[in-house]
């Protein structure tokens, strides 16, 4: 099998797995609190890494690193796994998962908004175009379409929401500042955030409040489709590709399959509002990234 397939195969076996994991946070929130939830998934996450790095024989380099990248990558770890997921599963706790996972694939507009003052990066105008028109769909979801009267259906919900994408943009740029192997990176920051996880946890009450084994599993298997295993199918098949742009348009299957998931597996009916709020931010981002290409594309045509 040629790599440019088997790059093709792993990426959309990601976008599979990360396209459950909206309705893995639902269900399993039934069972346990944010705090519970995340504690355990971040515990999988830390020792999943760990036994990875170990089996490569890399887990002694990553403390070899620059003194600034250790930091950089202890930095980001109190940005994500710990402030990010902690928001990110109150949020889901207040509203429902079309709803706060539709709010949270806002991130690429606000990476661009925050590339003008931290990466001093001129926005374009198809840029300008592409965050109004995403905007325009958050709206629209966090109204529920109800524009007239300007209701959100959770104030709290949504602000939690769409604090996220700031936190995981910041996340973002720290980590491109960061030469740091990606995997490395990743187990730095779960082992820096997890003592903080450790205090909050015990202060919540600790393991008294586990009573269904349910919970447990739903955070083993956020522990290792959202922040563990997926991420290195992501990665392993941006390595095998041609070029990162074969694979990477299979992000905006994800947020559609997030919601055929959720309908079928969380039973939450799926808003007409949701599905246009999606598609306007999607094509947003999709505006964004690919106007000035298609332009260009155009101008030779004609």
């Amino acid at each position: 099998m040629k790599n440019q397939t088997q790059a093709y195969i792993l990426a959309l076996v990601a976008v599979c797995f990360w396209s459950t994991i909206a309705s893995a946070f639902k269900l399993t929130l039934r069972y346990l609190n944010f705090i519970e939830l995340l504690f355990w998934a971040a515990l999988t996450s830390l020792v999943f890494f760990s036994l990875f790095l170990g089996f490569k024989q890399q887990l002694t380099r990553v403390f070899k690193h620059p003194t600034r990248q250790i930091l950089l990558a202890a930095v980001s770890g109190l940005l994500n796994p710990l402030a990010y997921y902690l928001i990110l599963l109150k949020a889901y706790e207040l509203l429902p998962a079309q709803e706060a996972g539709t709010l949270n694939y806002f991130w690429p507009v606000v990476l661009v908004l925050l590339s003008i003052p931290l990466l001093h990066q001129k926005i374009k105008p198809s840029s300008v175009a592409g965050v109004v028109l995403s905007f325009a769909g958050i709206v629209i979801i966090s109204t529920h379409g109800d524009l007239a009267s300007w209701h959100f259906s959770n104030p709290v919900g949504v602000a939690l929401a769409l604090t996220t994408p700031f936190i995981w943009a910041l996340y973002w740029i720290i980590n491109m500042k960061n030469p740091m192997p990606a995997i490395e990176k990743l187990f730095l920051g779960f082992l820096t955030a997890f003592p903080f996880l450790l205090a909050v946890f015990i202060f919540n009450g600790g393991i008294k409040h586990l009573q269904a084994w349910q919970g447990l599993v739903g955070s083993i298997y956020i522990g290792l489709f959202e922040m563990g295993v997926t991420f290195i199918l992501w990665l392993t098949a941006l390595q095998k590709s041609q070029t990162t742009a074969h694979i990477s348009n299979f992000v905006f299957l994800s947020p559609f399959l997030s919601l055929i998931y959720i309908h079928f597996f969380v039973g939450e009916e799926i808003l007409p509002s949701t599905i246009i709020g999606l598609a306007l931010v999607i094509c947003g981002i999709f505006i964004h990234h690919y106007a000035e290409n298609m332009y260009r594309w155009i101008r030779q045509k004609t």
